[in-house]
């Protein structure tokens, strides 16, 4: 991190820590203003002659800030396990008795999404004791949103699945003709199709899973929770194989 704006981060931190009225509450008796200007200038000089103590500072609150956050994700995935995966709404693929559930948050716009379906289908398919769980996420603009429900839709006609990788295998930007295309190509009845994107059923699927990823702290996608573990952001199928591994071993 660039020293200025560590700089400039560290100013909340050090005006709390060195303020004159956290000073006077640390001392036995009220100081008065010569006593004040006294020890901000100790500290002043303090911090000019040792900067690195402002990077410290930096690093320590950033410390703080993770291990918080990992804590309420953590919360958040023990207080939203059946939500989470066990939702009926949401398209499963792999062994639906699975003794591991892996939950994906994605978005069909998401480039790095479409950089680890590959991963995903072979890490479904290596595993016959797996269990995974589609959690669209469309935060990536209205095609995002059009290509979601016309995904949820295709639930009522069986094709979930195979719509699903034709929309994660398309190149370039999405619109509702190329998503219709596309919904045609893998035998779906598109005039139904635009029908169920509008249901109560599907509408109501997406604002849960965005309430859901909200309180998650999922901010982009793709989000990944492996067991009881939040993984944000795309990763190898190497990775996903050892936190499979890693949440079996806990069950």
């Amino acid at each position: 991190m660039p020293l200025f704006r560590s700089a400039l981060l560290a100013l909340p931190v050090m005006a709390m820590v060195f303020s004159p009225a956290a000073m006077a509450q640390s001392q036995p008796a009220a100081m008065d203003d010569a006593q004040r200007t006294a020890i901000e200038t100790v500290v002043r000089d303090y911090l000019m002659k040792n900067p690195e103590i402002i990077l410290q500072a930096v690093e320590a609150l950033q410390q703080r800030e993770k291990v918080a956050e990992a804590e309420r994700a953590k919360k958040a995935l023990a207080d939203n396990q059946k939500a989470l995966t066990r939702n009926p709404a949401d398209p499963v693929a792999g062994n639906p008795q699975g003794d591991v559930t892996v939950v994906e948050f994605f978005d069909y716009q998401c480039g790095y999404c479409k950089a680890v379906q590959a991963d995903t289908e072979r890490l479904i398919k290596d595993d016959p004791k797996l269990r995974f769980v589609f959690k669209e996420l469309p935060i990536l603009g209205p095609a995002s949103v059009i290509a979601s429900k016309a995904a949820l839709a295709a639930r009522a006609q069986g094709k979930y699945l195979e719509f699903h990788n034709a929309l994660m295998a398309q190149r370039g930007q999405l619109d509702e003709d190329v998503v219709l295309r596309l919904a045609k190509s893998v035998g779906l009845d598109t005039d139904r199709l635009k029908k169920d994107m509008e249901s109560r059923e599907v509408l109501s699927v997406i604002a849960a899973n965005q309430a859901l990823a909200e309180q998650l702290g999922i901010r982009g996608t793709p989000g990944f929770v492996f067991g009881d573990e939040l993984v944000p952001g795309a990763i190898k199928l190497d990775d996903m194989k050892r936190l499979v591994a890693a949440a079996r071993a806990k069950s």
